[in-house]
């Protein structure tokens, strides 16, 4: 740019009539997993396309005129725009609801997220619980479930990234233009639409923007508002910037703000869904007014309808924030709200001293789930202390493991190879019909065919990558040569591997690099050659994992490894989707069990390429023996270095004893049969289990339809939350003198099919005995093979309490043989908990 002063001009392109309906399909984020509707904007200008960064908003503002008229005279692409309007039109006209566990009678679902990934034109995400929530909107729209998402707009997205030659991460932040976006004003009348929240001393405003995402229309909030500060319009300037001043006051924008916004558009969600805690401020604004005046009944009827899913077992995924400075932020709502600022505390009240987002979000709410089997046990016992006498398996946690879209992820060449195969319902035909049992007999050299297409594709941009990044560091055109040796597009039959994401320490990016002199030996054959593409960011703050991405830059300078292991700079959603189906096999060995699911593994499953990775979250559930390959972890308890050093060897184990040589076993065909009946398998297997339809109809089944009965009990009783709240501080005073006595039976020997008789008294403690549940837990384990069975029994009241005892009795006939234990144990119960172990109350015999 030139020096002094500056003006702007805005020229744009007149848009022919033929062509009048881009600027609707670039304002739809449906593009986003409808390639032929991007490739029209692509074709428009392939080499402007590249450098707005797959905008289409931006290629209708910037591509010039002519290449308009040309495409409005050019048969061909106006055969493919009428498609893409026809495809375009029927989707957005069919709202017939498409949700396997039945359909959805409630109202909106609202679902508050700080990210959201739907596709890098709208760069407001970082990483994993973006692309989820991007996932999850996507999937709502598929199935026509009424969804609304609420976030945030950022002015700077997560940075770009570029890796200078000593592997150091250099960050770079980039403002958008949110004209450049496909996001529109929400207004009211003339005037932009306003609402506000409160921050010491001032009144904050915010602006609404709306996305739409097929049938899914998400709003994202904005504090670049000129009424507000300069200070304030920062507020919501970068994606997880600023010090934890900036980070609580946007959380308070997205939790309230969110809220008030709904408000203010007229939606009123049947669900309130709390994607990690960041948004766990919106129960405070629900709570805030109501029509008790009891703040406890308020809190009882805003949990009623909340959903709180909890993504990681890594403590900085649960913000924390000073009790000084919570007192400061919220002294206005405790007196508007009439609640003591201790009882606000305790709200957020953990182990620690501060105040903690998941504890408020997991008071909050009524249904909680974790994000795979693994991590639902890992989290059971992390928030253990919230029900602390019942048994951490029992707890009122549930889950739903991630997934991914399939439209989204799966490379459009599978797509189409599955529509050759099964027809137009080939999706549907795999998940619930003989589709997966069709792509198990998949002729061999077509299946081969697709995947070596994808792997070209990806070598491309692999040479493409590493050109550019070599040649900006300084690097000689010899040595590039040198480097690119095995990545040739016209002949992609290298055993290739990647390892894409986040680079953040227990995902261990480097264990391959744990003993170079034996991967040295591995590697070390012209005959059988493998090259290792890495990818990723480290959080700017993140040190440890910013010298993850140096060491292994410094490992992929050494000249044994120059032309087998490549640290790409600058990883994207358009270098991921790349990657996941490119690669041969998708490598993941993080920390057990610190991966709560992980979803890249299952991107690159669906695509044929095979994982092979630490048995921890998704995998566990995806891995039968014969769809890839599993590193068993080693116990919890090992000393770090010890346990790197175990699971290194058993990583090189697998890759030189089981994937090298099923890969090089090429018969007459130029491929492994043994290796292609695999990553068949994996299709299969993996497409249907972890697509993004079954992961939304388990939270419609496991969470949403069990939230909105609940809320609908009390609906119907207009004094049930009244009597819940009085009812749970009754038990709660009483439980200190509640006890169970030694259980008497009447026999300790019988034969199968007889009964035996077990009597118990319990001290009522002046509670009634509807007031409680005591139930007999008759259990068999195996040693051999460490199997638990167990049959769970309700005693009956045997008669009136007695001196405020009540005796109880039940006749059991066991249902299995063996040596039998037996427990017996009284908690509190009432009609409307929404988990019978609600109140985390529980005595033992």
């Amino acid at each position: 740019m030139r020096p002094g002063p500056h003006y702007t001009l805005e020229v744009n392109p007149r848009l022919p009539a033929e062509l009048s309906r881009l600027p609707e399909l670039a304002g739809n984020l449906w593009y986003a997993w409808h390639r032929p509707a991007r490739d029209l904007f692509a074709r428009l200008h392939p080499r402007l396309w590249d450098q707005v960064g797959h905008s289409p908003v931006m290629v209708l503002r910037y591509v010039e005129e002519k290449c308009l008229l040309r495409a409005a005279g050019d048969p061909e692409y106006m055969a493919v725009y009428r498609n893409v309007l026809a495809a375009y039109d029927e989707y957005h006209g069919d709202r017939t609801q498409r949700i396997a566990s039945g359909a959805w009678a409630g109202g909106p679902v609202a679902y508050f997220c700080a990210e959201f990934g739907l596709h890098e034109s709208l760069p407001i995400y970082s990483g994993g619980l973006g692309i989820l929530a991007g996932d999850c909107c996507k999937a709502a729209s598929d199935m026509r479930l009424p969804f609304v998402g609420v976030g945030l707009l950022y002015r700077q997205g997560y940075f770009a990234q570029t890796i200078s030659p000593d592997g150091s991460q250099v960050v770079t932040y980039n403002d958008i233009h949110f004209n450049n976006l496909p996001a529109t004003l929400v207004m009211q009348g003339d005037a932009e639409l306003h609402v506000s929240v409160e921050l010491p001393g001032r009144t904050v405003v915010l602006r609404i923007w709306q996305v739409k995402a097929g049938h899914v229309e998400l709003y994202l909030l904005d504090t670049d508002v000129p009424p507000n500060s300069g200070e304030d319009r920062g507020i919501t300037y970068r994606l997880y910037g600023g010090d934890r001043i900036v980070r609580l006051e946007q959380e308070i924008v997205l939790g309230m703000g969110g809220a008030r916004a709904l408000s203010a558009l007229g939606i009123v969600p049947s669900i309130w869904h709390i994607n990690e805690g960041h948004a766990a401020f919106l129960i405070l604004e629900r709570a805030r007014a109501g029509a008790s005046s009891a703040f406890e009944a308020r809190l009882e009827h805003v949990a009623a309808n909340t959903v709180f899913t909890t993504h990681t077992p890594v403590a900085a995924g649960h913000d924390q924030f000073d009790r000084a400075m919570m007192q400061r932020y919220f002294e206005g709502y405790c007196r508007d709200a009439g609640l003591p600022t201790e009882d606000l505390l305790a709200l957020g009240r953990a182990t620690e001293s501060n105040f903690n987002m998941t504890a408020l979000a997991v008071r909050g709410s009524r249904f909680r789930n974790a994000v795979s089997r693994i991590h639902r046990d890992v989290t059971a016992r992390m928030l253990r202390d919230f029900w602390p006498q019942v048994p951490p398996e029992e707890n009122p946690i549930d889950y739903v493991t991630n997934a991914v879209h399939v439209s989204t992820f799966l490379a459009p060449e599978w797509a189409a190879a599955f529509e050759r195969l099964l027809g137009a319902d080939w999706f549907t035909r795999i998940c619930h019909g003989d589709g997966a049992a069709a792509v198990l007999a998949m002729p061999d050299g077509e299946f081969h065919a697709v995947h070596r297409q994808l792997k070209a594709q990806m070598l491309e941009l692999l040479r493409h990558r590493v050109s550019i990044q070599h040649l900006r560091n300084g690097g000689g055109r010899a040595r590039l040569e040198r480097m690119l040796r095995h990545v040739d597009p016209a002949n992609p039959e290298v055993l290739t591997i990647g390892f894409a994401r986040r680079f953040a320490t227990y995902k261990r990016a480097d264990l391959l690099l744990e003993d170079l002199e034996r991967l040295a030996a591995i590697l070390d054959g012209e005959s059988r050659p493998v090259v290792f593409v890495f990818a990723g960011k480290a959080h700017p703050a993140d040190e440890p994992g910013q010298e993850i991405i140096r060491e292994i830059t410094r490992v992929a300078n050494l000249p044994q490894f120059e032309d087998k292991i490549f640290m790409l700079e600058g990883y994207d959603l358009h270098l991921a989707a790349r990657l996941v189906a490119g690669v041969d096999v998708w490598l993941n060995n993080p920390v057990y069990p610190l991966e709560a699911s992980g979803t890249s593994g299952m991107k690159a499953g669906m695509n044929g390429v095979l994982n092979l990775s630490v048995l921890d979250g998704w995998w566990d559930e995806g891995f039968d023996g014969h769809n890839g390959w599993a590193i068993t972890a080693s116990a919890e308890g090992y000393d770090p270095q010890r346990r790197n050093l175990e699971e290194s060897r058993a990583l090189y184990e697998i890759l030189q004893q089981q994937v090298i040589p099923a890969y090089y076993a090429r018969g007459e065909g130029g491929y492994s049969p043994e290796w292609l009946r695999m990553a068949k398998r994996s299709i299969a297997t993996l497409l249907p289990q972890f697509s993004a339809t079954r992961m939304v109809d388990d939270y419609v089944r496991k969470l949403y339809k069990p939230a909105l009965a609940h809320a609908a009990q009390f609906a119907s009783r207009a004094d049930g939350i009244a009597e819940l709240v009085a009812w749970k501080a009754r038990v709660a005073n009483a439980w200190p003198q509640v006890a169970i006595s030694t259980p008497e039976r009447s026999t300790t020997r019988l034969v199968s099919g007889d009964k035996v008789r077990v009597e118990v008294g319990v001290k009522l403690g002046g509670l009634s005995p509807r007031d409680l549940q005591v139930e007999l837990l008759l259990e068999r384990q195996l040693p051999l093979d460490h199997d638990v069975v167990g049959q769970d029994m309700r005693f009956v009241c045997a008669g009136e309490p007695v001196d405020d005892v009540q005796h109880y009795t039940l006749e059991m006939a066991p249902a299995f043989c063996g040596s039998l234990y037996f427990f017996v144990r009284v908690y509190p119960f009432h009609e409307l908990l929404a988990h019978r172990f609600e109140t985390g109350l529980m005595r033992w015999a």
